[in-house]
């Protein structure tokens, strides 16, 4: 990825009024699943916060857990203030902080809504989640999957154009760095969302929101208004049905295991893995 472009988007996506329809559609499918973890969590940590429209979901889904809300632009916290009327607002609330001074094992829920595209280093990302999350700790991700956008990718190709977006991570890939990163029992699945919009100026308004083109190989340059009205008209042809691009959700599960050091004759242990052992009753 473009670090400057994606430094730019992450600014534009940051100071948007709301987060975009899609990433609100995906936290709710995505707490739908929430009651696959059989112990409550007492601490869920929102990693996307800004934009992972995931405040109301995880509220709804975990009453009685405190919210860590971790921004994805600059890697900041920023605290979740729930409505005037909510009973919520009397309890008492993390503060916020920046994501790399959260302490280890710092919640027992790692929810990360609609962000992990927008990583260069996916594995990186992953084990920041592993060290502050708890030991026995759940982990929830949703990402966009190499389905999404194919036919705009078959667009541009067909008309010369380099790629409209950086490529997406395939999430046999994903679970294979999640092992990689530390959490044990992966699992993997997606489902494709098919999204359609009155004309193609709809469209390209919904994309923006969702993001920008990324990818150092882009053109370099300024588009013009001709260029545009090629591209609208390329994506709704005249008397064609509503304009559609199809979006791949993948979601990715994970716990993560207490630390298993290595033995030999001598064996150095990170005091905070110690503490973890020592926690979860294993014997090192």
């Amino acid at each position: 990825m473009d670090d400057a472009a994606l430094r730019r988007v992450r600014g534009r996506m940051a100071s948007a009024v709301q987060p975009p329809w899609l990433h609100a559609e995906v936290a709710r499918r995505m707490a739908d699943r929430l009651p696959i973890i059989l112990r409550a969590p007492r601490t869920v940590i929102d990693w996307y916060a800004a934009d992972g429209a995931s405040a109301e979901p995880l509220r709804a889904a975990c009453p009685r857990a405190a919210r860590v809300a971790v921004d994805l632009g600059d890697g900041g916290a920023a605290a979740a203030q729930p409505p005037w009327w909510s009973p919520q607002r009397w309890r008492p609330a993390s503060p916020p902080m920046p994501a790399d001074t959260l302490p280890a094992a710092a919640g027992d829920l790692l929810w990360a809504n609609m962000g992990l595209h927008w990583c260069a280093d996916p594995l990186a990302e992953m084990r920041r989640w592993h060290r502050v999350l708890a030991v026995d700790g759940f982990l929830m991700f949703a990402t966009l999957g190499p389905g999404t956008l194919e036919s705009l990718r078959a667009l541009y190709a067909s008309l010369g154009w380099p790629s409209p977006h950086a490529p997406f991570v395939d999430m046999h890939d994903l679970g294979d760095m999640l092992v990689q990163a530390g959490f044990a029992d992966p699992v993997m699945d997606q489902e494709t969302l098919t999204l359609s919009w009155a004309d193609s100026a709809a469209l390209l308004a919904e994309l923006r929101s969702l993001g920008g083109n990324v990818d150092p190989a882009r053109f370099p340059g300024l588009r013009t208004p001709r260029w545009r009205d090629a591209l609208c008209a390329a994506l709704q042809p005249a008397g064609a049905d509503r304009p559609a691009l199809a979006f791949e959700i993948v979601y990715g599960h994970a716990f993560r295991p207490a630390p298993r050091p290595r033995l030999a004759a001598e064996t150095q242990v990170d005091l905070e893995d110690m503490r973890s052992i020592l926690r979860s009753g294993s014997r090192p």
